[in-house]
């Protein structure tokens, strides 16, 4: 026996059922978009760099059996590696001294360029940083907020300065004096990026 209603149906589904297809197929045609891209990689951050280091093998000055009047002179050269620019200063960090022997050595410091330790051939002076006795240096000029300076380093590397220290034996110096000596003292140059 037939069904009627199977005729109709199958007459009937397929026109919504198409339609209903193709509204899709168009629909999903509208909504393509074109598209376009465009990348910057290899971004990265390093952090930058501050290294100070100096031409020196061993002490400035050993000066053995000085006499009233005797003097002499070193040169050094301070390099910098930093990646930006600083601040240089220069500080002693000596021990308290025991006596007032050290009050009778002149010491001159000049900042500049030129000259190599031990060596102040070339050496041109910019500026005097210091003039005065080597117990005044030791005792003002004890660390970087205190210290000689500043100068600044461009941070553009090999940055230098060159320094001339010039030291006299006071002829005046008493007979007390005979066979004294100072304690160590250490010449420290720092570098910061702000003052």
């Amino acid at each position: 026996m037939a069904r009627p209603w199977l005729n109709v149906l199958a007459q009937v589904v397929p026109v919504p059922l198409g339609l209903l297809l193709s509204g899709a197929l168009v629909w999903g045609a509208t909504n393509a978009d074109w598209t376009g891209t465009s990348t910057n990689s290899g971004n990265k951050w390093t952090a930058g760099s501050l290294g100070l280091a100096n031409d020196s093998r061993v002490p400035m000055f050993r000066i053995d059996n000085m006499r009233p009047g005797d003097k002499g002179s070193n040169c050094i050269r301070v390099k910098s590696n930093a990646t930006f620019p600083t601040a240089l200063k220069l500080y002693s960090d000596a021990e308290s001294w025991p006596s007032d022997f050290q009050s009778f050595i002149d010491l001159k410091i000049e900042v500049g360029s030129g000259g190599a330790f031990g060596n102040c051939d070339g050496f041109t002076p910019h500026k005097t940083a210091f003039n005065g006795t080597l117990d005044q240096f030791v005792a003002l000029y004890t660390d970087f907020r205190t210290g000689v300076g500043p100068w600044t380093l461009p941070g553009k590397p090999p940055n230098s300065l060159s320094f001339r220290f010039v030291w006299k034996f006071s002829p005046s110096a008493p007979d007390s004096s005979q066979g004294a000596d100072t304690n160590e003292a250490s010449f420290t140059w720092e570098a910061r990026e702000h003052e």
